[in-house]
Order: structure tokens, then C-alpha cells, then sequence
């Protein structure tokens, strides 16, 4: 067994130790036109990236723990669509006890519910299997009246996969920061690329072509390269238009590495040099970003780190008179909310948004070791307030890093992308 197989064994080892008389299903992602990306969940288990393939953990048989229906080997479809594993790499390579050609699944499937109370399936994820489970409910409880044997519940075995992917291991660690790195390199490429006359599209090519040429798959998500006021808008991604001269360009581009992800924001200023306006809301958030990614650290409640952001962009907003009313008003009422409307960070890992609660029960969840969130405020003040400075009106400044819990404390995975005025400054004008 290699060190990778071993390593989806012992994520499924500690998977079937939560299920309860029961065994749990788990669909590939739906195929598509474009290139394949298969489901986290599935990926996370058994490593197995093939589309049109079921896996079932089923830890009550006596021999067969891990079972793969995959895709047959079929030498004319291969022409047009590159290898298939097949059933024999399915166990040779991917360690699976049992595998079958997925035609076989309707009678090969329901042997392993025989003696089990309860299936453990996602509904709603995939419809053709979730016909097939409910057609086995079915069959299986007008059995039990002779066998008194057979699946009596479908019960959804995702809260447990998301808990065990919360916390990273090792070799997700390892992987992680490599997205990191590779994000960073693009971004550091954009910035010493860019210059007034540009299109923001011309960014967004360097960034995804520095992801490629570095080994990512693809970008995490779609790459927002915003300049001007477009920088105001938080999922901007048209990209289609002139940097202009004294413009600020906000970069939020991550890359994807072996299924998971870098999500990195840099604000920057298209002729190499903060005007002192922009320099003057920059400072404050970045304030905001190394202050709250202070505060991350095992046993602090996870929305701290926000509280933390909030504080400091609140107190530089009051400081600069972009907000005027008594702070507990502001707080209170949330005055906050038009420069200020999102929160300070998500999850990250196999997926750019990843999975895992914020709550457990009633009680805010606190940060563990191998845990990695997003740090990312920002202040955006649109081109239409009419209320504010004019001085202010267009600019749009948000900055993100990566960041790992450790047992120390924490590890920012992209302190290689510059962030302060000085180093951006100084790279942008090499």
C-alpha cells in the first residue's frame, strides 16, 4: 500500500468508526464538457478523480470495507476521453477491497445492506442514485417482515465528512500550502506586470497563466481583477475594462492544487504609487487583517477574528470622519455596512467555501490545530454615495490572506504575496 492509498484508509477508517449498523454511499460529481473536477466529499474518501463511479464503506461485511463501481476499461471510449483505472486499478492502485463495472451496481449494490440498519446517503446529490436508494428502502422493508434483516432509514452521513475535513492532516497541509505559494507567485507576476492602458482581462491571463505553468489544475474560483470602481463590487468578474491611470486594481485569484484551493486578495495601485487617499484606507485595512489574523489561535471562538477586523475598521473609519455618530450607534446600528458588508473569512480547503459549522449546538465553534480560514477585510465605498467625501467615492480595498491554526497559533500560508504599501511599492517598480 502506498503512503497516498494509506492515507484515504485512514480517512475511511475513522469515516466508518461514526456509522451506526449501517453503510454509507457516495456518488462521483456529475460529468461535464469542460474539465472534470470530481465531488470533495467522494475525493476526500477514496482519492479516486473518475466520473460516473459509486463508493460504498461498508464497515459491518466481513471482507468488503471499501467497495469502488467504476467505469470498465473500453479501448474506443479512451481514444476520446484519456485512461480509465477500471476494476483492477480500481483495487490495485486505489486499494479498494471489491470493485465492479458500474453497470453491475443494480445487483451488486444491495449484498451489502443485507444485515444493516441504516444507509447513509446524501439525497439529493446525485438522481439516478437517489432513485436506487429509495427503490432499495423499499425492497429491503418488505423483506424485513420475513428476514427481520435489511436498511429501515436513510440517514445523511455529510455532517460527519465535513467535521473530519475541518480539521487538515498532514498531507492536506502540505497541499495547501502549495496552492498558497502558487497563488502568491501570480499574484506578485500581476503586480509587476501592471500599468495604466491595460485591460483588467490582460491581469486576469497573467494570473491564471502563472497558476498553470506552476502545476494548479485551475483557478479556485473565477479570477475578480476589479480596477477603479469596479473594485467596489465584491464578485466582480467581467475584467473587461481599462486600468486607468491613479486607479487601484483589487485582485482576488486563488489556485486550485491537487482539489485544493488558494484564496488570496492583493489591492494595489495601477501606476506603482498610493496616492495619499488611498493610502490612507489601505492602512486601515490592513490594520485590520494582521490584527484580526492575531487573534486566531486554538481554543479563540471563530468569530473573533472578525470582531477584532470590525473593531479596527470602525475605529479608522470614525478616525477619518467616514463615519460620524457615536460608536456604540454605529455598532448597534450597523452604520458600518455600507463600506463595510461582509464577513472577515471562510473556511478553506478542498473547496474555496469549505465545508464545516461555525456553531456546534448553540455554542460558536473555537479554532482547532490543522484548521485553515480566510482573513480578508475590506472597505468599499461606492462611486454613487453622495453623502460621502468625493475624495473617497470609487475606492474599493480588500485584502485576504490564508491562514492555519497550529498548536502554537497560527501560520499565514501567503506571506509570500506583499501586502504592505512598502513592498508593493518596491515590487511594482523593480
Amino acid at each position: 500500500m502506498t503512503d497516498k492509498t494509506w492515507i484515504y484508509k485512514t480517512r475511511r477508517d475513522k469515516f466508518m468508526s461514526h456509522l451506526k449498523d449501517g453503510a454509507a454511499i457516495f456518488g462521483s460529481a456529475p460529468g461535464c464538457r469542460h474539465k472534470y473536477r470530481q465531488d470533495s466529499n467522494f475525493y476526500y474518501l477514496t482519492g479516486f478523480k473518475e466520473p460516473e463511479s459509486v463508493c460504498v464503506l461498508a464497515p459491518e461485511h466481513p471482507e468488503h470495507k471499501f467497495i469502488l463501481f467504476v467505469r470498465p476499461k473500453d479501448k474506443k471510449q479512451e481514444i476520446w476521453t484519456g485512461k480509465r483505472a477500471g476494476v483492477e486499478a480500481a483495487v490495485e492502485l486505489y486499494g479498494a477491497d471489491a470493485a465492479y463495472k458500474l453497470d453491475e451496481i443494480d445487483k451488486e449494490l444491495p449484498k451489502y445492506f443485507e444485515k444493516i440498519e441504516n444507509i447513509y446517503y446524501t439525497l439529493g446529490s446525485n438522481e439516478n442514485l437517489d432513485k436506487m436508494m429509495l427503490n432499495i428502502l423499499k425492497k429491503f422493508r418488505g423483506h424485513r417482515y420475513d428476514t427481520l434483516t435489511g436498511p429501515v432509514a436513510i440517514m445523511d452521513p455529510a455532517e460527519v465528512v465535513h467535521n473530519m475535513r475541518a480539521i487538515k492532516d498532514e498531507h492536506e497541509i502540505d497541499l495547501m500550502h502549495k496552492a498558497a505559494e502558487i497563488s502568491s507567485y501570480a499574484h506578485i507576476e500581476a503586480m509587476k506586470a501592471a500599468k495604466p492602458g491595460m485591460y483588467e482581462y490582460e491581469l486576469q491571463a497573467i494570473i491564471e497563466q502563472t497558476f498553470l505553468k506552476n502545476g494548479a489544475d485551475y483557478p479556485a474560483y473565477p479570477t475578480i481583477a476589479g480596477t477603479g470602481t469596479n473594485a467596489t463590487c465584491l464578485h466582480y468578474d467581467e475584467n473587461n475594462c481599462i486600468i486607468q491611470d491613479g486607479d487601484l486594481i483589487l485582485i482576488d485569484a486563488g489556485a486550485e492544487y491537487m482539489h485544493y484551493s488558494g484564496d488570496i486578495t492583493r489591492t494595489f495601485p495601477a501606476n506603482g504609487k498610493f496616492s495619499d487617499i488611498q493610502k490612507e484606507l489601505y492602512d486601515i485595512v490592513l490594520k485590520a487583517n494582521m490584527k484580526a489574523i492575531e487573534v486566531i489561535k486554538p481554543g479563540v471562538k471563530f468569530d473573533e477574528f472578525h470582531k477584532k477586523a470590525l473593531d479596527v475598521l470602525v475605529d479608522g473609519l470614525i478616525e477619518i470622519g467616514l463615519l460620524a455618530d457615536d460608536r456604540d450607534k454605529i455598532m448597534e446600528e450597523k452604520e458600518y455596512n455600507k463600506f463595510y458588508m461582509h464577513n472577515t473569512g471562510h473556511w478553506i480547503g478542498l473547496d474555496t467555501h469549505d465545508v464545516g459549522r461555525h456553531k456546534l449546538g448553540n455554542e460558536i465553534r473555537v479554532f482547532e490545530p490543522g484548521m485553515v480560514v480566510t482573513v480578508e477585510p475590506g472597505l468599499y465605498v461606492a462611486e454613487d454615495m453622495e453623502d460621502v467625501d468625493q475624495k473617497y467615492r470609487g475606492l474599493g480595498i480588500r485584502i485576504e490572506d490564508n491562514v492555519l491554526v497550529t498548536e502554537e497559533g497560527n501560520e499565514v500560508t501567503t506571506y509570500k504575496t506583499p501586502k504592505t504599501i512598502e513592498d508593493i511599492e518596491s515590487i511594482m517598480n523593480l
